[in-house]
C-alpha cells in the first residue's frame, strides 16, 4: 500500500491524557503516536458521518410532504407487497 506524505503536527496535551496515551501504546504494544492517528482518524469519520446524516435528515424535513418525499409508483408497490403477506428476503 502506497503511503502519502507525511507530515507533522505538534498536539500539546494534558499530563493525565499524554499518561493514558502511554499506558495504552504500553498495553497494546503500539506506538503512542499510531494510537493518536488512529484516535483523530476515527473522530474526523464520526464527524463526517455525523455530517452526512445530519445533512440527509435536513433534506428529508424539507422535503417532506412534497414531490420529492416518495415517488407514488414505489410507495403503491410497496404496500402491495406488504398487503400480499409475500416474506421478504432472509
Amino acid at each position: 500500500m502506497k503511503r502519502s506524505a507525511v507530515r507533522n503536527f505538534h498536539v500539546p496535551l494534558p499530563n493525565d491524557l499524554y499518561n493514558k496515551l502511554r499506558e495504552e501504546a504500553g498495553r497494546s504494544g503500539s506506538p503512542a503516536t499510531e494510537l493518536a492517528r488512529r484516535a483523530i482518524e476515527v473522530l474526523l469519520e464520526q464527524r463526517q458521518r455525523a455530517a452526512l446524516h445530519d445533512a440527509i435528515a435536513l433534506y428529508a424535513a424539507e422535503h417532506a410532504s412534497t414531490a420529492s418525499d416518495l415517488d407514488e409508483a414505489l410507495e403503491a408497490a410497496s404496500v402491495e407487497h406488504l398487503l400480499s403477506g409475500e416474506a421478504g428476503p432472509k
